[in-house]
């Protein structure tokens, strides 16, 4: 209640605000409020004893007891009151600092309710393509960032009446970006298993919202040349872990970037901006030769893979493939193989690296199960030519491709690999002093 409508006192109500107990500190003091205050002259037999009783009770387990934990502030900032309430509540449903902000979000909106629609949003945009784990903080945040709020940090005082009113009433258009953008992602492949960080579809949704993208914007023809510079930063940002640490002091100059550059997406500006800084996204010869490092079932991995295949209509769905089947690397049938005691440990080892993964379309790679690379190459695409058009889409090596040769075929094929990452992404070369 506010003050004015605590005030608006009838036969039936009174009301007492539970702060001031702590200033009738005295049994006598409480008799005193409810004298001075007419409780005893203006209400009935039965009502003077119930505000009687429960105002001594509440003094009770306040001074008494005491039952009730209090801590005095005298701050007025409601972000530090907020902080305290979290620490303190740990009884009942404990709430998060989210829910008690989107309580005050949906306390400020006048015509819809925030809790609702951003709920309703939030498992909307989860089950675009194969889903997603968005929640309610990647909303709230990318609504203080879309609406180029000059302070979008995730605090109680960016909340205010003034902000969520703007919102509300961009809530369309701004619902509109974050779900063109999630589509967009979806489109690259992108899903709640390999998208690693959510901040990352932010500076998308907000030049999206920039240049007025439509729902056709994902499937167009139209902006090939953009989306390939969004999927690119989008692949850069993931796997260099851009968003670690404090999010808020990349999203800012992003933003700034995209504001004033909002004719196309200006990757080459924000690789430009972060050059030299722990959030470069530039790569050193180091940095590329890592990349070989990523295993099976890393959520970095289809980031990294995905590089390797930007043509791919990742519309229809890919799965991350061993070229030579996972199957048949047991230490029993490697034996059963002959392969050399000293060879199983690097056959085992190498297995799950970048060097025996590839991109194949799910079908595929379902009919291809548990079949030897070459058996499944050769009666797959019987013609030479279609076999050369493989090896050269998936960088396979121009070695022998029977089981046996797996260790030269990884080594080979991680050296086309580094060599293909080099080409693909802007490389920095440090110079040391000796060269």
């Amino acid at each position: 209640m506010t003050e004015d409508e605590a005030k608006e006192n009838d036969d039936n109500s009174f009301w007492f605000s539970v702060g001031e107990i702590l200033n009738l500190k005295k049994p006598g003091e409480v008799n005193s409020y409810l004298i001075q205050n007419g409780i005893f002259q203006n209400y009935t037999q039965e009502q003077a004893n119930f505000a009687n009783n429960t105002l001594f009770q509440l003094h009770n387990v306040i001074h008494i007891t005491p039952l009730i934990s209090y801590y005095k502030e005298k701050s007025q900032s409601l972000d530090k009151v907020l902080n305290i309430f979290i620490r303190i509540n740990s009884g009942g449903t404990i709430l998060s600092y989210s829910d008690l902000l989107l309580s005050i979000a949906t306390a400020q909106w006048e015509e819809k309710d925030a809790r609702e629609e951003i709920i309703k949003f939030v498992d909307e945009i989860n089950d675009i393509g194969n889903g997603f784990n968005f929640n309610k903080d990647f909303v709230l945040k990318s609504s203080l960032v879309i609406n180029d709020f000059s302070d979008f940090a995730f605090k109680v005082d960016n909340f205010n009446k003034a902000n969520m009113l703007k919102i509300e009433r961009n809530w369309e258009n701004l619902t509109d970006a974050i779900r063109i953008a999630v589509k967009l992602v979806a489109s690259f492949g992108y899903n709640r298993e390999t998208l690693t960080s959510n901040n990352a579809i932010i500076p998308i949704a907000y030049y999206l919202h920039k240049i007025n993208a439509t729902e056709s914007y994902p499937d167009s023809n139209n902006n090939l040349e953009d989306k390939e510079k969004i999927r690119k930063w989008l692949i850069l940002t993931l796997v260099k872990r851009a968003f670690s640490g404090q999010p808020d002091n990349v999203l800012r100059p992003i933003r700034k970037i995209i504001k004033e550059n909002d004719t196309i997406f200006p990757l080459d500006k924000i690789v430009e901006k972060f050059k030299g800084t722990n959030k470069s996204l530039l790569f050193s010869d180091e940095d590329v030769e890592n990349l070989t490092y990523y295993k099976y079932g890393q959520g970095f991995t289809f980031s990294v893979l995905s590089l390797l295949y930007p043509h791919l209509d990742y519309n229809n769905q890919f799965h991350i493939d061993h070229i030579f089947p996972k199957s048949l690397f047991t230490r029993t049938k490697l034996r059963k193989r002959g392969i050399e005691e000293e060879k199983i440990d690097k056959f085992i080892d190498y297995l799950n690296y970048i060097g025996n993964l590839q991109l194949l379309g799910a079908i595929p790679n379902i009919e291809k199960k548990d079949t030897e690379f070459k058996v499944w190459l050769e009666k797959t695409y019987p013609n030479t030519d279609k076999q050369n058009e493989f090896k050269n889409t998936h960088n396979i090596p121009n070695v022998d491709l029977e089981f046996e040769n797996f260790i030269e075929f990884f080594e080979e094929r991680e050296k086309i690999l580094v060599t293909e990452f080099g080409k693909i992404l802007q490389i920095e070369i440090e110079k040391t002093e000796a060269e």
